[in-house]
């Protein structure tokens, strides 16, 4: 069986920069053994797997590992595959998911997502995670993940993760999150995963969940403009609405394939 296959940066304006994930066209779900492989092969850190029902498009998301409840970029990338590749009608993209109905926005080349809120709370930072940090936060909370605040962006770009004691702690789905505010912007943020193929990855959507209803809080503001400061860094433009955020960012095709299963 061949599908066709697209490999799309997310978050960025530029190849190389922001997030890859592939994406990959559906007529109907295969097993989620054969999509798990299929990840896998890809060996980036999420593929994003659509069928087109219509009103609806379904859509899942899988690490190489297990399948996400919400992944940010590689719904981006999704929405740039349909629109700028698929040539798909609408400018505005509904998406049936493990986290409800997501929809996108298209206004050009901007793709704005409209995802959950998840405010974190105060929490204690299991030890496991804190021997692993080469520099400690100053506060510390949690929804799905780990969110650990920072006094400077200088302490976010110098933190080192140690891997063998981090990948003794299971987060499953979740990561951990660090995070200051920003010089050039109003926040920077870094994520990482234990026990995942790839430790940081390099732009991370859902933690934008978390990260956009704190620190419009703590700025006293609701529109935020907030960097990603991995290698790949990334471009994120955020929006504080109740319940609900909005995450917009640009994304840039990177290939055009196909795969061949069994």
């Amino acid at each position: 069986m061949k599908l066709d296959l697209y490999q799309i940066d997310a978050f960025t304006d530029k190849v190389f920069g922001g997030n890859p994930a592939c994406v990959i066209p559906l007529n109907d779900w295969l097993p989620d053994a054969l999509l798990l492989k299929i990840t896998k092969e890809n060996a980036v850190a999420e593929t994003a797997f659509f069928v087109d029902k219509g009103d609806k498009i379904q859509l899942r998301w899988f690490t190489p590992e297990i399948e996400m409840d919400l992944c940010g970029h590689a719904t981006l990338a999704t929405a740039h595959c349909l629109k700028s590749i698929l040539k798909y009608p609408k400018d505005r993209i509904c998406f049936e998911t493990l986290s409800g109905d997501l929809t996108v926005c298209v206004k050009g080349d901007l793709y704005a997502l409209d995802l959950p809120s998840r405010m974190p709370v105060r929490a204690e930072l299991p030890d496991k995670i804190k021997s692993a940090l080469s520099i400690q936060p100053t506060e510390v909370y949690k929804s799905r993940d780990y969110v650990l605040v920072y006094t400077q962006a200088q302490d976010i770009k110098n933190l080192k993760m140690n891997r063998q004691l981090f990948d003794q702690i299971n987060l499953d789905p979740g990561g951990v999150i660090v995070t200051s505010k920003g010089e050039n912007c109003d926040f920077v943020s870094r994520f990482f995963t234990p026990q995942a193929s790839i430790l940081e990855d390099p732009v991370t959507g859902s933690a934008h969940c978390s990260l956009v209803p704190f620190w419009s809080l703590r700025l006293g503001k609701n529109t935020l403009h907030a960097t990603q400061i991995s290698n790949r860094f990334g471009t994120l433009l955020c929006e504080n609405k109740k319940n609900r955020v909005i995450i917009s960012g640009k994304a840039k095709t990177y290939s055009i394939g196909s795969l061949w299963t069994e």
